[in-house]
């Protein structure tokens, strides 16, 4: 999610790392993680051995370990209470939050403009097969990622636009989810406007610019071996059962592309540097500008659009009402006998990721119980003490450590100001060069969220794909995970640079201003 340093900073500062404890456990500090250590093993048994993806099982799991942990609490459970209202007030929870919500909206908006069967009929005149579309779409997400900055709204645009494009062209299913969060992953790690990249930069005295010409390098390595890696496992995976029905999709819908220009808009505007709320709130009006003229054209007999474009917003209500009814001339009202509620492309995009953000703001709490209790400073000192006792022992502990911390706290942006104080110190301590340190830190947190079955990125995707219709299937985030390859290759290139010293440089090698012109 795109922000402002100064957003960033306000947030650091805000969360109080490295400040006094005020929650003791019994267990001691380290007992201040178990709410985390709880819900991650609630999520393995749920995702793993049930094999059950339902994000409102987590949020019993995360609610459940909440309430488990107040027992370890030493004296008054008010501390704890009132901790658990400041992490979900943190600013880190609503920048995700937001994220899902707007690019849902704008998402929807494209699909039910017929932006999908545009993708189909322009990939059969390009020829472009089932097994190249998990490779295409790939670099197609990297690049609108890396343009917007938030790789949870590109995960939800492409999920509910690409994915099932692709699908009706044959590809392969979980190949095509996978493609879809290795390119989230691609962006968030590399994009200048992006969360990941500015909490990066910002926690380890390094500039925005010279952080994202550092690790360059290392991203490029890894989308290159992926984009192959995507080119030879489509020719091999089988394709989707459902890609029969392609020929029903491809006839007379080429009018769908014209919400190319709603995705530019949206680029264009992140890219000019407005916050990325206004971008998409643009692509949001000009995509309803395309779908209500699209239809009254249609109307009107102008053109044989063949789509059903959806209603931005419709409220049903009631005939017995005599109220209603006498708004029944209104656009968004209609009265009916049986079936009330709200539906619409606006409403629709939203709501499905409702349960998420309930998940998101509970983590985002345990994520701050473990600060106040001291649980993250206990292990940086465990980890300075017994573990990086030289420098390549001290990197390959961040790495290892951002892990970790990324498979508790699913949400990347949270995960990484979570830690980012103990990459510093370890950092610091061996005269580690901020750059470096940054593009480590980073690395991890763009990775694994797009990796692990709860994680945030993986969610989003997921809530947008079982709101595609009964005809596109869904993909379980625990048979994904194995797919993310640019997500994989990334975490283990700095894990080999870390562990053989490769890129590896210290305060005195480059200044800021040096690698800012690299």
């Amino acid at each position: 999610m795109a922000t402002d340093d100064s957003d960033v900073a306000d947030e650091l500062h805000d969360s109080g790392e490295g400040g006094g404890h005020d929650i003791e456990f019994y267990g001691g500090r380290i007992a201040s993680a178990m709410p985390l250590v709880l819900f991650v093993a609630w999520a393995i048994f749920q995702s793993g051995v049930l094999q059950v993806s339902d994000t409102t099982g987590l949020v019993i799991g995360m609610l459940a370990a909440l309430v488990v942990g107040m027992f370890f609490t030493k004296g008054s459970w008010a501390s704890y209470a009132n901790t658990i209202f400041e992490g979900m007030t943190q600013r880190v929870a609503a920048t995700a939050i937001v994220a899902w919500l707007w690019a849902g909206m704008f998402a929807q908006l494209l699909q039910d403009g017929g932006f999908v069967q545009g993708l189909v009929w322009a990939a059969d005149v390009a020829s472009v097969s089932g097994p190249l579309f998990p490779a295409v779409t790939f670099l197609l997400a990297a690049l609108f990622t890396t343009g917007i900055g938030t790789g949870y709204g590109g995960t939800i645009a492409f999920t509910g636009l690409f994915y099932p494009a692709g699908v009706l062209l044959g590809a392969n299913p979980v190949l095509l989810f996978g493609a879809i969060l290795s390119g989230a992953v691609f962006g968030d790690n590399l994009a200048p406007v992006s969360d990941t990249t500015i909490v990066s930069a910002v926690t380890q005295d390094a500039d925005i610019g010279g952080v994202v010409a550092s690790r360059f390098k290392y991203a490029i390595l890894a989308a290159v071996i992926a984009f192959a890696g995507y080119v030879v496992a489509g020719q091999v995976m089988p394709g989707s059962d459902v890609a029969t029905s392609a020929s029903a999709s491809l006839d007379g819908q080429p009018l769908g592309l014209v919400h190319v220009l709603s995705m530019l808009t949206v680029i264009g505007l992140a890219v000019a540097g407005r916050h990325i709320v206004e971008a998409i709130s643009w692509g949001i009006i000009v995509a309803l500008v395309f779908n209500v003229g699209s239809t009254l054209l249609a109307s009107w007999g102008v053109i044989e659009s063949g789509l059903q474009t959806a209603p931005a917003l419709l409220f049903r209500a009631p005939a017995s009402s005599g109220l209603a009814q006498s708004l029944d001339w209104l656009p968004f009202v209609l009265t009916v006998e049986e079936g009330t509620g709200v539906v619409g492309s606006l409403y629709g995009g939203a709501s499905g990721f409702f349960p998420l953000i309930v998940l998101t703001l509970l983590i985002v709490a345990g994520a701050r119980i473990m600060i106040q209790g001291g649980g993250f400073e206990a292990i940086q000192a465990f980890l300075l003490n017994r573990v990086a006792t030289n420098v390549r022992r001290a990197e390959t502990t961040m790495v290892l450590g951002t892990a970790t911390v990324n498979a508790m706290i699913t949400i990347n942006t949270a995960a990484e100001i979570a830690i980012a104080p103990y990459i510093a110190r370890i950092g610091e301590r061996f005269n580690i060069n901020g750059y470096r340190r940054a593009n480590i830190l980073d690395a991890n947190t763009s990775a694994l969220g797009y990796i692990f079955p709860w994680g945030g990125g993986v969610l989003a995707g997921y809530g947008a794909m079982r709101g595609l219709g009964e005809n596109i299937p869904v993909v379980n985030p625990i048979d994904v995970w194995p797919f993310v390859f640019h997500g994989w290759l990334l975490f283990f290139v700095f894990l080999a640079a870390a562990v053989t010293g490769y890129g590896l440089e210290y305060v005195s090698d480059r200044e800021s201003e040096e690698v800012s012109r690299a």
